[in-house]
């Protein structure tokens, strides 16, 4: 069975959406996107993206309280993700920077950590907001 195949009609059209958008969508902003496919109450919206965060295929960027699509295949595999945001244009860039995950690995053994999930957010200017206007 495909992940797809099981997944709910809501969770499948949350995950559309977002795989669709170009930035990361708050819940509201999904719900109103998906209110003509008969999702009427947040509660709809909030279970999709609580079931699709657990399957590893959505991701919460904390700072935004907005979700994106999962864009890194095997980042269930590390319990260390980091996503790159723009300040000019919104868009994300999911990544596991393997130099990354030793630092802080390293960091957390030094302290005796026991490190479970971890996000990183940086923010700057992604490389097509950089480029000087033609």
């Amino acid at each position: 069975m495909t992940v797809a195949a099981a997944l709910t009609k809501n969770q499948s059209l949350v995950l559309d959406t977002l795989a669709a958008s170009q930035t990361p969508l708050s819940a509201y902003a999904i719900l109103d996107a998906l209110r003509p496919e008969g999702l009427r109450a947040p509660l709809q919206v909030y279970r999709a993206l609580e079931k699709l965060q657990e399957r590893g295929l959505v991701h919460r960027i904390e700072s935004l309280n907005a979700f994106v699509a999962c864009g890194h295949p095997h980042c269930q595999e590390t319990e260390m993700i980091a996503f790159a945001i723009c300040e000019r244009c919104g868009t994300v860039d999911e990544f596991a920077e393997e130099k990354v995950v030793e630092g802080l690995s390293l960091w957390a053994e030094r302290h005796a950590f026991t490190i479970q999930k971890a996000a990183i957010e940086i923010r700057g200017i992604c490389s097509d907001c950089s480029r000087p206007a033609a």
